[in-house]
């Protein structure tokens, strides 16, 4: 089984990615956070900094492109291979309205015959490994047929499949009917991404799909980083191991932001997902929540980390 990162807008960056490399690893896989060409250029300086192979040493990262223009697409291609990137994904399951409204993302699913053009553009201009990580429809689980005859119609390097519409966003439970369709009629392989959160999850998944071979976690990872090991050999994350990521990925986000009040933007949306390891109370939750001060932050987590334990 090989397990992949899953792009999170803001969340999963290069230093992210990075530090969780080096106390947790065991990724195959790491998908950047969409790069979203413009007319005017094809990557801004944090999308730059995001693919640099020096800010990536020692991972497998995938670059993920957000368009709906094949010309776009291709010159985004054409710069990360100067990069050295063989591999690239397209971004067809972003569920946000404004990427929506454009026809990007999830919204590109609601526009078959322009998907099937675009496919038919790019796979005629470059060879470079293209992966999809899609949706199953904006609306309605019915659309998935149509889809899957398109991406069968290219020889796509992998399918990624979130099983749930736009419209569900992250509601509701993944459709896993809709997926075991597009698991059996894929002719790529098949990548599985949806409500991995703990060890029972993924032995429930590999139960109903005992050939699956890939799976891509998002949110599990960020609420327990050390997932992949306890499924992979039944070890549970120590708090001092989690201690050490969390504090060596709070200094290098003071050394790379710009003040503290971006700096706690990030610790704090990390922690919107991380506080899910432990066994908190809301007191310490709403603390979190409110501080503006670096200094307070960091007495708060001392705290959360001496006074309460792991979940089990």
């Amino acid at each position: 089984m090989k397990f992949y990162l899953a792009p999170l807008e803001g969340i999963t960056g290069y230093i992210y990615r990075s530090t969780y490399h080096k106390y947790f690893g065991e990724i195959d896989k790491y998908f950047t956070p969409f790069i979203s060409p413009n007319k005017k250029k094809i990557c801004r300086t944090r999308e730059k900094n995001d693919i640099l192979p020096e800010n990536n040493a020692g991972m497998y990262v995938v670059p993920q492109i957000l368009t709906n223009h094949a010309g776009a697409f291709l010159n985004t291609v054409h710069y990360l291979q100067d990069y050295g990137y063989e591999e690239v994904n397209l971004n067809l399951g972003c569920p946000v309205g404004t990427v929506v409204s454009k026809g990007k993302g999830a919204g590109f699913l609601a526009y078959p015959d322009k998907l099937r053009a675009f496919f038919d553009e790019i796979f005629c201009h470059t060879d470079i490994k293209i992966s999809v990580k899609t949706r199953i429809g904006m609306s309605h689980a019915h659309e998935f047929a149509l889809l899957m005859d398109i991406f069968n119609e290219f020889p796509l390097f992998e399918l990624i499949i979130h099983p749930r519409t736009r419209e569900d966003y992250y509601k509701n439970t993944p459709d896993w009917e809709s997926f075991a369709y597009g698991y059996e009629r894929s002719r790529t392989a098949v990548c599985y991404n949806g409500d991995l959160y703990a060890k029972r999850d993924f032995e429930l998944l590999v139960n109903q799909f005992p050939r699956l071979e890939n799976v891509m976690l998002g949110r599990g990872i960020l609420r327990c980083p050390g997932i992949i090991s306890s499924i992979k050999y039944g070890t549970e994350m120590t708090k001092e191991k989690l201690q050490g990521f969390h504090d060596e990925l709070f200094e290098r986000y003071k050394e790379t932001l710009p003040g503290e009040k971006p700096v706690l933007c990030k610790m704090k949306e990390l922690w919107s997902y991380l506080i899910y390891s432990f066994e908190y109370d809301a007191k310490i939750e709403k603390r979190l929540k409110k501080t503006q001060k670096c200094a307070e932050y960091e007495s708060i987590i001392q705290r959360l980390f001496s006074e309460y334990d792991l979940c089990g």
